[in-house]
């Protein structure tokens, strides 16, 4: 096996098979196909300044690459986890120098994570962004509109990519196990539909792990001389489907609100899948049903007091039994609260009486409710 060649399985297959042009580029039609709006402005050339909104593995940094290519700019990059203001004003100056040589064509400057970025750095670039120097394109995986400024964002273009679909991911997988330049083809390895349909399925739509699972299973399919993956190799190798939740982030607390608002809507099947989903992130029990408490008095309140015994019996049984079957415990308590009448009387009241008092109504105690009165 020659040097260049062993150089090449060295590199992890998603970096490998990552799209050279837009043509290759899978997944966003809203965004890229046919009257996507990203897509239309890069036929034009003129990229816009933007911030790429999504999930890991969905195609935010090879379509800012691919970006530049498409449209004959320049990049350049910078990692805001590790940047300094110092590397931030010797971006701007290497891209108005670019500018200048390519004769005031415009320079995309990349951003990675640029959620990082404090207050401080994000209103260094503003400048720049205002005076045309750089087309800023920035990427992150939380909300925009939670930690961004508000002058940087009035000053962008949003685009949210969303997670991939089974089948895109499936097909990814196909072009990777048949491709014999950058793929699996060399290892002369076939896959059934079923077994990428599995892997697909498994990847939370995320491309980068659909692929590193692929890589992992050609592997040990290949260590073992097999020629083919089947959909009991991929069990095998890869059991656990990618959960992604984590603490603090926006998807984390659109979990949880998903499983409130599954509740009051009463939908105790989509309030089940939103338990599971905490329950597989590793959420603190004592949490859940700290939110189930709260939404037996708030959503179903006096249109089924039992409601609340439930819920508190629920959060004792679990405190007692812990998991793997404190989960059946709550999903008894989630399918309750979610097929029960709903009143938010209790809520309303409390509200409003609280509103009453911040607005300074205080009133006087009535003769007949004072200790000792006539009443």
């Amino acid at each position: 096996m020659t040097d260049s060649v062993s150089s090449r399985w060295e590199t992890p297959l998603a970096e490998r098979m990552r799209p050279r042009t837009l043509a290759e580029f899978a997944g966003q039609e809203h965004l890229l196909g046919p009257g996507g709006p990203l897509g239309d402005l890069l036929k034009t050339k003129r990229p816009p300044s933007c911030i790429l909104y999504g999930p890991p593995g969905v195609g935010k940094t090879t379509l800012v690459r691919l970006m530049a290519s498409e449209t004959g700019r320049d990049l350049l990059e910078i990692n805001a986890v590790s940047a300094k203001v110092s590397e931030l004003r010797e971006l701007v100056a290497e891209a108005s120098r670019l500018k200048a040589m390519r004769g005031g064509r415009g320079v995309i400057a990349f951003v990675d994570e640029i959620y990082h970025f404090n207050k401080g750095q994000q209103n260094a670039l503003l400048p720049s962004v205002e005076k045309g120097e750089i087309i800023l394109v920035g990427t992150t995986t939380e909300n925009p509109w939670f930690e961004i400024n508000k002058t940087l964002l009035s000053r962008t273009v949003v685009f949210q990519l969303n997670p991939l679909s089974a089948e895109v991911l499936a097909s990814l997988l196909k072009r990777a196990v048949e491709d014999r330049e950058r793929g699996l083809g060399d290892l002369e390895i076939s896959a059934s539909e079923e077994a990428l349909r599995a892997i697909a399925s498994m990847a939370g739509g995320d491309a980068r792990q659909a692929l590193t699972r692929l890589d992992l299973i050609a592997a040990s399919v290949a260590a073992r001389g097999g020629s083919a993956i089947s959909a009991e190799d991929v069990a095998a190798a890869t059991p656990l489907s990618a959960v992604w939740l984590v603490k603090a982030s926006v998807d984390y607390y659109d979990v949880i609100s998903a499983l409130k608002k599954s509740i009051r809507g009463s939908n105790p099947d989509a309030a089940v899948y939103w338990l599971a989903r905490l329950l597989a992130g590793g959420e603190n029990l004592r949490f859940i049903c700290r939110r189930l408490l709260i939404s037996a008095s708030e959503d179903i309140g006096l249109a089924d007091p039992f409601a609340l015994t439930m819920a508190a019996s629920a959060a004792q049984a679990v405190d007692m039994t812990g998991m793997p079957e404190a989960r059946i415990i709550l999903a008894e308590a989630v399918m309750y609260l979610a097929s029960a009448p709903k009143s938010n009387s209790a809520y309303a009241a409390i509200s409003g009486a609280s509103g009453a008092i911040k607005k300074g109504e205080l009133q006087e105690v009535p003769d007949h409710l004072r200790q000792g009165g006539s009443g």
